[in-house]
């Protein structure tokens, strides 16, 4: 199948909006999706961008069952490892299913890889739900390394009301 990668645009984001909300729902998580269209759209094309994202596009006549040429979507940010240096964290990497295996989500990730060593980076992170085997497969298959089973790093967050309790 032909697709093409490329970086997104503002005139993507009604998609890249129905890519995450299609990703959360897939996750059965979309209760977990609070932020809004207008902050998406603050924080992706606004004045200080908080995250890029790249999207992948089928020709018309490859487009889903519901009209959509726009199928996946890789979304990133930068951060830095005071320990490796600059470091791209890749937060989402979703295709739609009747578009998987045909190469789309690794493309997105050698693009992603791609990008991050232009930027100069020297890793490439990201997390997964530890229910989610067919990701973490994923990625593995493609040379990431587990840190959570080798290192025995744990991820921890401060949520709203946590951050609001380290203010009082």
């Amino acid at each position: 199948m032909n697709f093409s990668i490329r970086p997104a645009t503002k005139a993507d984001l009604k998609d890249i909006w129905r890519l995450l909300r299609d990703l959360a729902s897939n996750l059965e998580m979309l209760d977990e999706m609070i932020v809004t269209y207008e902050e998406l759209e603050r924080d992706t094309f606004g004045q200080n961008p908080w995250f890029e994202s790249l999207v992948a596009e089928v020709p018309e006549e490859n487009k889903s069952k519901e009209g959509f040429k726009t199928v996946g979507l890789a979304v990133y940010f930068y951060s830095y490892s005071t320990w490796k240096g600059r470091t791209v964290y890749l937060e989402d990497l979703y295709v739609m299913p009747e578009f998987r295996g045909f190469g789309i989500g690794q493309n997105l990730l050698s693009t992603l890889a791609k990008v991050a060593r232009e930027k100069q980076c020297v890793q490439l992170e990201l997390n997964v739900l530890g229910q989610n085997s067919r990701s973490r497969s994923f990625y593995v298959a493609r040379g990431a390394q587990d840190i959570t089973a080798r290192d025995d790093w744990h991820m921890l967050r401060f949520d709203t009301q946590s951050l609001n309790d380290l203010i009082s």
